[in-house]
């Protein structure tokens, strides 16, 4: 299956996969250091300069720049979680720069579900086993919460996930398939609180276009926060996204729905107060 070239994403605006689940917000990019792994094979590298290299088809090496919605920070590696990547990255891996045959990949035709930013996969893993009917990809740039993710699953022998470890940019424009996906689910992306930094938020209007060609008619898109400011930006985005058509109510947001669980970093700020936003819409 081939991917069409006409991604409209502006590398201006938009970067990569949310925070995730149990991590803090940065207070500073720029006094953030990149995270230092062993590599492994289906990654392209990180350019030191800031930007992305990717390695094109031909073997050679382009360097592209776009504001990543994300910052590689410092964090433990663990033994168990690199031996995730030993014992099982063959089985749960993907190559974003090879295009997903998910039929060949599942072995089966069943509602594609994209999980963006998955955090250190709580969630993905509990809606993986209890939507069996549904086969899910996950993209999370953070190593860490990737092999810890894969050593769950291989625990229990959770067949119908599949995951990337790269900026989500790369893996729509390079893996997915205009009209592949049934579902994209975004939770709890990075808030980028401080003003000069809401550039680097992930729900942005290029990136929810963007998106929109990468959903079926009739699929759905799912965002929740536990920032009001950033609630009321997703809202704003998505009100004026052509496209997209909401299934909320008169204030544009939804009750927390069945399949979405509250994992220990939701309930934990939930105890502190915090409110949740949920937003649902239709691909029209």
């Amino acid at each position: 299956m081939s991917v069409t070239n006409s991604f409209p994403l502006s590398p201006d605006q938009v970067g990569g996969e949310g925070w995730g689940e149990g991590a803090a917000p940065p207070s500073s990019p720029a006094s953030r250091k990149s995270e230092v792994y062993p590599p492994h094979p289906a990654l392209s590298p990180i350019a030191s300069d800031g930007g992305e290299a990717s390695v094109t088809r031909g073997g050679t090496e382009n360097h592209h720049r776009h504001i990543r919605s994300f910052v590689l920070r410092q964090g433990r590696f663990t033994p168990a979680q690199q031996r995730a990547f030993e014992l099982h990255w063959a089985r749960y891996g993907l190559d974003p720069r090879a295009p997903l045959d998910a039929p060949r990949v599942f072995g089966r035709r069943a509602p594609l579900v994209l999980e963006i930013g998955f955090g250190n996969g709580e969630q993905l893993l509990w809606a993986a086993q209890h939507e069996t009917d549904k086969d899910f990809i996950g993209v999370e740039v953070h190593r860490p919460g990737v092999g810890r993710l894969m050593n769950a699953l291989a625990e229990h022998n959770v067949d119908n996930v599949r995951l990337y470890n790269h900026d989500v940019v790369d893996v729509l424009e390079g893996a997915i398939a205009p009209g592949m996906l049934d579902e994209v689910r975004i939770y709890f992306p990075d808030p980028w609180p401080k003003k000069r930094q809401t550039k680097r938020r992930l729900i942005q209007p290029e990136f929810v276009a963007a998106l929109a060609t990468r959903v079926a008619v009739g699929g759905r898109l799912h965002l929740a926060t536990d920032w009001a400011d950033y609630a009321a930006q997703m809202r704003e985005v998505m009100d004026n996204a052509s496209g997209w058509r909401s299934l909320g109510g008169a204030d544009g947001f939804i009750a927390q729905p069945a399949w979405r669980t509250q994992t220990h970093f939701e309930k934990r700020g939930r105890k502190l107060g915090h409110g949740v936003w949920d937003l649902l819409h239709e691909r029209c």
